[in-house]
């Protein structure tokens, strides 16, 4: 028995006539009654009281009535529900984020637009640095990555690296600093510095080779391990900072944001995945994050 031979059977229960059914079924007459036959003997007795005018279900078929209309509906559910999920209506996406995906404004326009279209599926934000991001997505523990490019950046065909974000870099030093109304500020005037850098697994590599180029030598650098913490140890007087563009948006009492001649070195962002992925809800949010960086 089969979900086709319930349909069948609910047919004629509800037509109470087999001509009318297999009109309904857009099936011969013939053959519907050889499937209701076939439906009988395998379960062992009549469903029906056939007349000449009309058939009626027996006591049997009564039951089988209300069992064939619960299964029907499970069916019918199970199938929407599924559906749903491969089209991105159900399930959870996991993104991690960086930084510059929140204050870039590429991250929640993504979210912003996601939410609005599958208000059903579950969002999971986290931030972390850049490498735990890309190692999150290859062990499957994040579907979604928002990083800056790295020195330690894991190459592998698994993953999909789509760069969705360039700016220049900014200087963030202490309003009160000596240099603070010098323009154009140069990068010569970074050597006796001390540098705070974001160093969480090697995030603030790429700048920090591009900066040895351009000074001949290597910086003055403090480490530290978020990107709040930069700012903080900036405004406290600890030093200066290189920091992308959109970061000046965050206004930090005691600390004054300048742009950079002399140093090629961009911050960018990058949309990190795996390559092949079968989620519907993280194919669905991939999807908008495209658009949304295409749409500007």
């Amino acid at each position: 028995m089969d979900l086709r031979h319930l349909r069948y059977f609910l047919a004629v229960a509800e037509e109470g006539h087999f001509g009318r059914a297999a009109q309904r079924l857009h099936i011969v007459q013939s053959a519907l009654s050889m499937q209701i036959r076939g439906l009988e003997e395998e379960l062992g007795g009549p469903l029906f009281v056939r007349t000449s005018r009309r058939v009626e279900l027996t006591e049997a078929g009564m039951l089988l009535r209300s069992e064939a209309e619960r299964t029907l509906a499970q069916a019918a559910h199970a199938q929407n529900t599924v559906q749903r999920a491969i089209r991105g209506e159900m399930g959870t996406v996991r993104i991690g984020f960086a930084g510059n995906a929140v204050f870039s404004g590429r991250l929640m326009t993504a979210v912003r637009a996601f939410h609005a279209a599958y208000p059903q599926a579950e969002l999971v934000l986290r931030e972390l640095a850049p490498q735990q991001q890309v190692e999150a997505v290859q062990a499957g523990q994040l579907d979604v990555g928002y990083a800056p490019s790295h020195g330690g950046q894991v190459v592998d065909e698994t993953l999909c690296f789509e760069r969705i974000g360039t700016w220049p870099l900014l200087v963030a030093m202490p309003d009160s600093h000596p240099l603070i109304d010098v323009s154009p500020f140069e990068v010569a005037m970074l050597g006796s510095e001390s540098l705070i850098v974001y160093a969480a697994h090697g995030a603030d590599e790429n700048m920090l080779r591009s900066l040895r180029r351009a000074l001949g030598r290597e910086p003055k650098v403090h480490r530290t391990g978020s990107t709040l913490s930069v700012l903080a140890l900036v405004a406290a007087g600890m030093g200066v900072a290189l920091v992308p563009e959109p970061l000046a948006q965050v206004s930090i009492p005691g600390v004054a944001y300048r742009r950079l001649d002399g140093v090629e070195q961009q911050a960018d962002l990058l949309l990190v995945s795996r390559n092949g992925e079968s989620n519907g809800a993280v194919r669905a949010f991939l999807g908008i994050a495209r658009n949304a960086v295409a749409a500007g």
